[in-house]
């Protein structure tokens, strides 16, 4: 039965419907990948001849198959159990780099792509040709090829900079292009590369004179797109009455900020370490331009430190100040996003900052209320150290207002801003403790499921942060009636 099956794959690989030809390029992969592969020798060898069928669709479904099995098979395929095949295949798939279709185009570099991390030899062999046919595919006018050359320069930044370096000027001024792509998928991909570039000790000097073009798209791409505000439910502002559904809801323990650390220092990263995370979209989980955007200055800006505000201030002025509020949020988000890497050179318009972000907690959108909570919360530590009736009692006051926001997302955003807060405060907060309770007290009857294991958490932070001092009867009376 099996060999019936292997060769009516083969027969049909090219069949005209490209659904037929996907799902047998699925059936090749998963009876490849069940450890089969050494048991059909002429699989790969009948493929690769197939690419070079003149029919189109023969070629096309090949690639497909070949594409899936370079996918879910790499280890194998780099190993001697088959002799090595990839020594015949990727030059082979080098050649189809310059074809005339888009589509197997895009394969062509897919196949390959498989083998960068790994450091295939037969790949590292070829490494030359593989970049100088990359640096062809540049400009192609299918999106789906030029995302799949960012995503090959993105690796080969990790595994072969060495040979990169001599082209980094061009890399890095066609990255700022790809950046802005008008295919977001594109765009996101070539995001990438900052993050991966700013890990890399070259960073500082390759990037200091691309910074005033840099900078400016990454603020740029840390906008909401409407996609996202659709998903978001951006325009709705009151849904603290809608029961959460299952999935929105994560497991969350409670631990002290020096387990997390201590999690963080051994390289553990854990999804609820909040105030590290950069904004928090748990609706769109999916990593998107926006997050990527961010997360990219989040890194530049603790490489640069304060090198980073002359790029960065003039954008703040003209964003954080904005009529539209898709752009103010944006601005806000930078705030947050640059906190700990510019925290020195920030102090000076913290006076100003911080008053007009308290102020914005009472906006009208409900995004943008979010967004400042956890901006907030990145300059907790600034503010619990002024005297407290500075900044900390307005903050505190505002926050709390927030935590009964009649929007589930704010209420979450001001639960875990206010947990920081607390983290950072300790015992100052000893004279509100009356106050603070009443609040999350009230917020239990208001919450739904998922916001509820939040307050938990900000219950259990301000357990942890006062101590002994809560231990009166009033206040165990208001906890547990």
């Amino acid at each position: 039965v099996t060999d019936f099956i292997k060769s009516e794959c083969l027969n049909n690989i090219g069949d005209s419907s490209p659904l037929i030809r996907a799902t047998v390029g699925i059936l090749i992969t998963t009876i490849a990948s069940k450890g089969e592969l050494q048991n059909w020798p002429d699989l790969l060898p009948k493929l690769c001849s197939l690419l070079d069928s003149e029919d189109y669709n023969t070629c096309e479904g090949a690639f497909g198959a070949l594409q899936k099995i370079c996918e879910d098979s790499a280890e194998i395929l780099d190993s001697d159990v088959l002799d090595r095949p990839l020594n015949i295949m990727i030059p082979k798939f080098l050649q189809f780099f310059k074809h005339s279709s888009p589509k197997i185009r895009s394969h062509a570099v897919a196949c390959v792509n498989q083998f960068i991390i790994s450091r295939t030899q037969a790949l590292m062999l070829h490494i030359d040709s593989f970049i100088e046919n990359l640096f062809a595919l540049a400009a192609d006018e299918e999106p789906e090829v030029r995302k799949n050359v960012c995503r090959a320069l993105v690796m080969l930044l990790e595994v072969r900079m060495d040979r990169l370096l001599p082209h980094m000027h061009n890399i890095v001024e066609y990255m700022l292009q790809r950046t802005q792509d008008q295919d977001e998928n594109v765009a996101l991909e070539a995001c990438e590369f900052w993050l991966t570039l700013a890990e890399q000790p070259i960073c500082k000097d390759v990037l200091v004179r691309h910074l005033p073009k840099l900078i400016p798209v990454l603020v740029n791409g840390m906008k909401y797109s409407d996609i996202d505000i659709i998903l978001l439910k951006g325009d709705v502002e009151e849904d603290e009455t809608i029961p959460d559904s299952e999935q929105d809801i994560r497991p969350r323990f409670h631990r002290s900020r020096t387990v997390a650390q201590q999690h963080d220092e051994d390289g553990i990263e854990e999804e609820d370490d909040d105030d590290d995370e950069i904004d928090d979209d748990d609706t769109i989980s999916d990593w998107n331009l926006r997050k990527c955007s961010a997360a990219a200055l989040d890194v530049l800006a603790n490489v640069y430190r304060d090198e980073l505000l002359p790029h960065i201030l003039p954008l703040l002025k003209e964003l954080l100040f904005h009529h539209e509020w898709v752009v103010k949020e944006s601005g806000i988000l930078v705030l947050g996003a640059i906190a700990e890497g510019c925290m020195q050179g920030m102090i000076p318009y913290l006076p100003e900052l911080i008053p007009h972000l308290i102020q914005c907690l009472s906006d009208k959108k409900a995004l943008v209320r979010s967004i400042t909570c956890w901006t907030l919360s990145r300059y907790a530590h600034w503010v619990v150290s002024q005297p407290p009736d500075t900044y900390l009692k307005p903050l505190m006051t505002e926050l709390l207002k927030r935590i009964l926001d009649s929007n589930k997302r704010v209420q979450e955003a001001a639960c875990s801003a206010f947990a920081t807060l607390e983290e950072e405060a300790c015992t100052e907060l000893v004279p509100y403790l009356a106050y603070i309770l009443d609040t999350l007290v009230f917020a239990f009857s208001k919450y739904q499921h998922k916001n509820l294991l939040i307050l938990y958490d900000a219950i259990g932070t301000l357990a942890d942060s006062v101590g002994h001092h809560l231990n009166k009867p009033e206040y165990i009376q208001m906890l547990m009636p």
